[in-house]
């Protein structure tokens, strides 16, 4: 049985990274020491243009195909939107999700207004992420992804939402698109990790979506990612040799029939 306590209490920089099912769970789960299930495969996987159209049954599908290809990182899972409005409901979704899966925690988006939530799903023995800052499933209301952070009155919001949070008895905090100065004090502020991305150094740990690092979405990349392969190329350019081998009778080789 893994620790989970050892990624929450680990002194080193902490690594996140995204995944939706269990072959490349498998593959990042010897490297990586957090895997979550981010409802960012609405639009990854399904190509939505947002995430607000995740279902909970979708997110469950996913987590549960994650669990079964990671075995040592720690494994969150994104409630999607519409299903912890209440924190009653919130408590019904995140005891389905971990009958169902064998999530470590679960994340939902909010500062004082989710404490409430945090605070019942703690009680009742569910690990709850945070996340602040930008907050993807506010896009619409927000008219877009906005930077935070950038006046007296954003920054003190983030101090007391990460404060709220953290009392309320989230282990963990991600921080998404926050000037980095501000996410620095966030994080002095609190003694649960903080899990940054687009927020800047000073955060305990970065998270990315798969799909941009490895750059397999190439529609256009945010400034904060960091593009460690050409995947989307290197896997065009192997189906092209694939299909060329086909059509000039190299494939199959005597090698490859029975």
């Amino acid at each position: 049985m893994k620790n989970t306590l050892s990624v929450l209490n680990k002194k080193e920089k902490l690594t996140m990274i995204t995944a939706y099912d269990a072959l490349f769970a498998k593959i990042f789960d010897e490297i990586a020491d957090i895997i979550l299930v981010g409802d960012s495969l609405n639009m990854s996987f399904l190509g939505e243009s947002d995430t607000l159209t995740a279902t909970l049954e979708q997110m469950i599908y996913h987590t549960k195909a994650v669990c079964n290809g990671a075995k040592k990182a720690y494994i969150v899972c994104d409630m999607p939107f519409g299903t912890y409005h209440t924190p009653e409901i919130a408590l019904q979704n995140a005891i389905k999700i971990y009958k169902e899966t064998k999530a470590d925690a679960v994340k939902l988006e909010g500062g004082i207004e989710k404490a409430e939530t945090i605070k019942l799903l703690s009680d009742n023995a569910i690990a709850v992420v945070g996340h602040i800052g930008l907050m993807p499933q506010f896009s619409r209301s927000e008219g877009g992804y906005k930077v935070k952070g950038k006046d007296e009155a954003s920054k003190e919001k983030l101090l007391n939402d990460a404060k709220a949070i953290e009392e309320a008895g989230a282990v963990m905090l991600v921080i998404e698109g926050v000037k980095e100065d501000v996410a620095k004090e966030i994080s002095k502020s609190v003694s649960i990790p903080t899990i940054g991305i687009g927020a800047g150094r000073y955060t305990k740990g970065q998270v990315l979506v798969w799909s941009d690092m490895l750059g397999f979405f190439d529609e256009f990349k945010p400034k904060f990612v960091r593009r460690y392969l050409d995947g989307a190329k290197i896997v065009k350019d192997a189906v092209k040799k694939y299909v060329e081998d086909v059509n000039n009778g190299n494939f199959p080789s005597d090698e490859e029939i029975y």
